[in-house]
C-alpha cells in the first residue's frame, strides 16, 4: 500500500488570516472554505486545513516547504516585505540570516497563530552543509 498525506488541521486564531498568510508568502491561492476550515493546497497533493480554535489552545508546531531556488527567492522576498523577522535557525538565534544548510537555503518565521514555518530549497540530508 502506498501511503501518502493527505491533508493535516492547522489550528488558528483566525482560520482566513492565518491561511491568507501562509498563501501569501508561499505563492499559493487559498482554497475554498469547507465547514471550520479554510484549505490551502500544496502542489504535491497534501492540504493544510486551517481551523480557528481559542488563542490559548494553539500550541506551537512546525510546518517546512520544499521549494525550488527560484521560488525560494520570491518566498524570501515577501518575507522581507511583508517586514516579518527571519531567522536562519529554528531557534531563533540568528535573526536576520538565512541558512545554507545541506548546500540549499533555508529560513524561519512564525505564522499569525505562532507556529514555526520553514522554506528549504533542500531536503535534510540531500547535500553538503
Amino acid at each position: 500500500m502506498a501511503v501518502q498525506l493527505n491533508h493535516t488541521i492547522v489550528h488558528a486564531r483566525v482560520n482566513r488570516e492565518s491561511a491568507d498568510f501562509l498563501a501569501h508568502i508561499l505563492g499559493l491561492d487559498v482554497g475554498a472554505e469547507w465547514g471550520p476550515f479554510v484549505a490551502l493546497d500544496l502542489s504535491n497533493g497534501v492540504t493544510l486545513d486551517f481551523a480557528s480554535i481559542p488563542a490559548e489552545s494553539i500550541v506551537m508546531q512546525h510546518y517546512a516547504f520544499l521549494v525550488t531556488e527560484e521560488e525560494f527567492d520570491g518566498v524570501f522576498a515577501r518575507i522581507k516585505d511583508a517586514g516579518l523577522t527571519y531567522y536562519a535557525d529554528p531557534h531563533g538565534k540568528q535573526p536576520g540570516e538565512i541558512n545554507h544548510n545541506d548546500g540549499g537555503r533555508g529560513v524561519y518565521f512564525m505564522d499569525p497563530a505562532g507556529h514555526g514555518m520553514e522554506v528549504i530549497t533542500r531536503p535534510y540530508g540531500g547535500g553538503d552543509s
